[in-house]
């Protein structure tokens, strides 16, 4: 028996319930629409709230898509350079357009994008998808709008909240709202993931709703935070990028960027053992106030290797982090690595974080030196402790694992890089390592960092410029300054 009438039955009906959905939904919020100027709305403050956490994930002058866009003060407040919001509610975009004329609003269904060509560099999808119909339709339409770099953000209720979100609609306090979807975070991140985006972090924000002066900035920015307070908040935010394509473009060329002080007998080993990589490698050196004759080292064994593309800088300022700083600044390559000149990670090495990297497995590229048993004397046992200790603790305090915060291998785009310098004020020149700098702008810009084991090796020249007891000291300090600038806000 032909079974084709059957299906093809079955999908009129689809379609047929899908479009009654939509026409119960379209006036459902122009009814909103039309009384948003008279309800009493306690949702105000959190409506307030999210507009802060955004703007903390979304810098400045981006091209910002906002899906489900409202009366369109979410995205206006994200100062995008291009700000485009949709709706398929014409009374909403009718109120959107009039608050916001500097926006781009249109009407359209989220899961009809076609007509929009161009892509963003951030996709807001705010307290939408439990109301979709068809969820993974809309990411897979949000594909052809996203390159290598773009977020998506997107943030829904707990279905925790369902009793005490309906009571409140019930007593007017709150806008209302049709049945919902209810997805958990694993819902999300599975529709994501065949849809071809991947996940990088996912957290609970506000847990008390309420404009309530001290209680609100308490329990939202803290308790929302910390276990067991948060399996109890109010909305679930994750962050996604597209899943990286497997086919390789022309390979881009590369910087290494080695800060070097008192290590005159390692350059030479340096220039013949770090290979070449991608279109073109270069090898950036930045000498930083030597006690012995690190400059002239430098300088001799860059004019005995003419076939080495190399520049030598001597940084005026102290520090790893301000000679890492200056490297990257005078860097030419697509792609920047940082190499330490003790050559405790052998150059070897580097190849990996490039493949890494050049294949899309992450966005920023982290050494890790304690997964693999070290050579003798390697690390010292305080020192090991001590990383392990702030491993757990910027896990924690970042949102995505990171076990070896101070190996000083790692890799990351230049245009990555160039947007982490371009928000430094945020975290200030806080670094003397160069390492947290990366570490926590690439998790503010919500690059997904992964960690590649690297066997690290004795020290074969010099000694270590690590002081464990004054630099584990700026460590601990470091990691309050992660909690309150990246944690709890």
């Amino acid at each position: 028996m032909d079974s084709s009438p059957t299906v093809q039955n079955h999908s009129k009906i689809s379609d047929a319930a899908q479009e009654t959905y939509q026409k119960e939904r379209i006036a459902h919020w122009d009814q909103v629409a039309d009384g948003m100027d008279k309800r009493l709305n306690l949702g105000n403050y959190y409506r307030r709230r999210l507009i802060e956490i955004y703007q903390f994930w979304v810098a400045p002058n981006q091209r910002v898509l906002e899906i489900g866009c409202g009366q369109g003060d979410l995205l206006a407040a994200m100062n995008p350079a291009e700000g485009v919001g949709i709706d398929f509610s014409p009374r909403m975009i009718e109120r959107a357009s009039t608050r916001h004329p500097q926006l781009e609003f249109m009407l359209g269904d989220a899961d009809e994008l076609g007509h929009i060509r161009e892509p963003f560099d951030v996709i807001i999808l705010s307290d939408i998808v439990n109301d979709l119909w068809d969820v993974q339709k809309v990411f897979e339409g949000l594909a052809p709008l996203s390159h290598r770099r773009t977020r998506l953000i997107i943030n829904a209720y707990s279905r925790l909240w369902e009793l005490p979100l309906s009571i409140a609609e019930k007593l007017r306090l709150a806008k209302p709202t049709l049945y919902q979807n209810w997805l958990t975070v694993e819902d999300i991140d599975n529709l994501l993931h065949l849809a071809g985006f991947e996940t990088i972090r996912s957290w609970p924000e506000i847990l008390w709703p309420l404009a309530t002066p001290l209680i609100d900035s308490f329990c939202n920015k803290f308790l929302a935070k910390v276990w067991p307070f948060r399996v109890l908040a109010l909305t679930n935010f994750l962050i996604a990028r597209p899943q990286p394509k497997q086919k390789r473009g022309e390979e881009p060329s590369v910087s290494v960027v080695i800060a070097a002080r008192n290590e005159a007998g390692n350059i030479r080993h340096i220039l013949e053992r770090v290979p070449t990589m991608g279109r073109e490698t270069g090898i950036v050196f930045v000498e930083g106030h030597s006690r012995d004759n690190t400059w002239e080292v430098i300088k001799a064994e860059i004019a005995k290797h003419p076939h080495r593309n190399c520049q030598l800088h001597q940084q005026s300022g102290e520090g790893k982090g301000d000679a890492i700083r200056l490297g990257f600044r005078e860097a030419s390559g697509d792609m920047l690595m940082i190499l330490d000149a003790d050559l405790t990670v052998p150059p070897e090495d580097l190849p990996r974080f490039y493949n890494a990297l050049v294949e899309g497995k992450g966005d920023f590229i982290n050494g890790v030196r304690l997964v693999y048993p070290m050579e003798k004397e390697a690390m010292r046992f305080f020192n090991l402790l001590g990383n392990k200790f702030f491993s757990l603790a910027f896990s924690w305090l970042l949102g995505q694992p990171i076990k070896d915060t101070l190996c000083g291998t790692k890799a990351l785009w230049k245009s990555d890089y160039e947007l982490i310098a371009a928000n430094r004020g945020y975290f200030g020149d806080f670094d003397p390592f160069g390492d947290f700098d990366l570490i926590f702008g690439a998790a503010k810009l919500g690059l997904k960092s992964v960690d590649l084991p690297i066997r690290y090796r004795q020290r074969v020249y010099g000694e270590t410029n690590i002081q464990r007891w004054k630099h584990g000291w700026l460590l601990l300090r470091m990691a309050v300054s992660a909690a309150r600038l990246l944690k709890f806000v």
